[in-house]
């Protein structure tokens, strides 16, 4: 059957024969040429016109210019050319899908460059802004890196107040855990048909169940108030909204948006008396008050519901907390579900504060099962991450029986926001001239352990010798004098003797 195989141009058959080849006219080659010029000369043509690829009307003009052809080895012919161009439009839509592929990893890479460091002015959009406060709301994680979608349905918020200023009365479609970062507050919460009033200090933390009505009171005088309030929404995965009930204009009250016929048959009440109730308030959601308003707002000495009388306090204050470790370089206190709070248990929640002591750092450790979001309260500092997923892509082509790491670092300061996912070692070192403070979500924290690497029972140092000697393919004694040290958890940041004098490589 080879006298059915067209004689076409090398680009298209080249199982042609070399008689066949020889025999190509030089018109037909000068036409394939022009085919090609033609088609560039064109350049991109409308969308609703349609023109024939050059090469493939090449293949068939040869098709019919074969004299010795029967009508049928024609048709077998043209066959062939439309087979042979569908198959080289299958090879150019793969290769431009890998081109795409790769072009779309490149650019990942680039945006993850950092993946895990969120800055106070880049990834926090402001959501409330008025003369007495405002509320700035921190990205998705999963917009800053797919590598976060376990923490995808947290979503973190900054609220601050300016002094004696009123947050308007609203709820939420999530589960709030609020930490009163700075300032003193009164926080009023409706619960079974009264108010309960609970004074903030700094440090202290409480769980706001979904759909609580709240207001928040800043009562000091002159220090503004600052908030750190973790979202767990319960409706849509990853975003919460605030809603207002209590309001006018600005907040426009939630009950708005009835008709006023159901408003007038559910409170009872004349349109007049309704539209002149729901338009007076257009102060926005945070604003200025008097001192006697804030003296009003405070809470009673003795409260039905707080049973032992006085103020009602929040559920816990975590700077007045037993530290969980301390000594000179640092220390760590930490509240969870192990510390009788259920809603931390129902949540999987704990909330960890760290006060690195200046010139001195963390050991290196990662958590086994929990993801930490951390807050930089204050001082200023460093960090590095131990991050397998962003090794360079020239690493990734060698052969190689294990991952490649790659260093993900930042200096913090205050207003920072840095996440670390379970299972990658990280480090923080505090400054030389201040302490570093550093508030903690610590999400998934059921069955969680803390492993190190320097320091007293690190998990080197916990091998067994033979197993040392074979990881390291170095003497055991020799891996023991390297990786023990008397110190727990918190170091001197400060080079061996030996290396004194030289500068530290960050």
């Amino acid at each position: 059957m080879d006298h059915l195989k067209p004689r076409v141009s090398l680009l298209f058959l080249t199982d042609l024969t070399m008689a066949t080849r020889a025999k190509l006219s030089l018109a037909i080659f000068l036409f394939f040429l022009l085919a090609l010029i033609s088609n560039l000369a064109l350049g991109k043509l409308k969308e609703t016109e349609v023109e024939e690829d050059p090469e493939l009307v090449t293949c068939k003009h040869q098709c019919q210019q074969q004299r010795q052809y029967t009508e049928s080895d024609k048709r077998t012919c043209l066959q062939q050319c439309d087979s042979m161009k569908q198959e080289r439009e299958k090879q150019v839509e793969e290769e431009t899908r890998e081109k795409e592929e790769e072009h779309q990893e490149q650019h990942e890479e680039e945006e993850d460059e950092n993946p895990y460091v969120f800055e106070e002015d880049k990834d926090f959009s402001t959501r409330v802004e008025t003369e007495g406060g405002s509320i700035r709301v921190l990205k998705k994680f999963t917009e800053k890196s797919k590598l976060l979608q376990g923490i995808e349905n947290f979503r973190l918020a900054i609220l601050e107040a300016r002094a004696h200023t009123f947050v308007s009365p609203r709820h939420f479609d999530s589960e709030v855990v609020l930490f009163n970062i700075k300032g003193r507050a009164v926080l009023g919460l409706v619960r079974e048909s009264e108010t309960e009033k609970i004074t903030l200090e700094p440090g202290d933390m409480i769980h706001i169940p979904a759909g609580t009505p709240l207001y928040i009171v800043n009562r000091d005088e002159n220090e503004k108030l600052l908030l750190a309030m973790l979202h767990i929404p319960v409706s849509t995965p990853g975003k919460f909204e605030e809603f207002f009930g209590p309001g006018g204009r600005d907040p426009e009250s939630v009950l708005s948006a009835f008709s006023w016929n159901v408003l007038q048959a559910a409170l009872q009440t004349p349109k007049g008396k309704l539209e002149r109730l729901f338009n007076q308030q257009n102060e926005g959601s945070i604003f200025k008050i008097s001192r006697e308003r804030v003296r009003a707002l405070a809470p009673t000495k003795k409260s039905s519901w707080w049973p032992f009388g006085g103020e009602s306090k929040a559920q816990f204050n975590i700077f007045s907390k037993r530290p969980t470790f301390s000594n000179g370089y640092g220390r760590l206190t930490e509240v969870g579900p192990d510390d009788e709070k259920s809603w931390l248990q129902r949540l999987n929640l704990m909330l960890t504060f760290t006060n690195i002591t200046q010139r001195s750092m963390s050991t290196i450790h990662y958590n086994s099962h929990a993801t930490k979001i951390a807050l930089v309260m204050d001082g200023r500092g460093h960090l590095q991450i131990s991050c397998p997923h962003m090794s360079s892509r020239s690493d990734s082509k060698h052969d190689k029986s294990s991952p490649s790491y790659h260093r993900i670092s930042a200096d913090l300061k205050p207003g920072m926001v840095f996440v670390v996912p379970p299972g990658h070692p990280f480090v923080t070192i505090a400054s030389n001239k201040e302490n570093l403070l550093i508030i903690c979500f610590e999400v998934n924290v059921r069955d969680n352990k803390k492993f190190t690497f320097a320091g007293k029972d690190n998990i080197v140092s916990s091998l067994d010798n033979v197993a040392k000697e074979l990881a390291f393919n170095y003497p055991s004694e020799m891996v023991n004098g390297v990786f023990e040290r008397k110190e727990s958890l918190f170091f001197p940041f400060e080079l061996p003797s030996e290396e004194r004098g030289r500068r530290a490589v960050a």
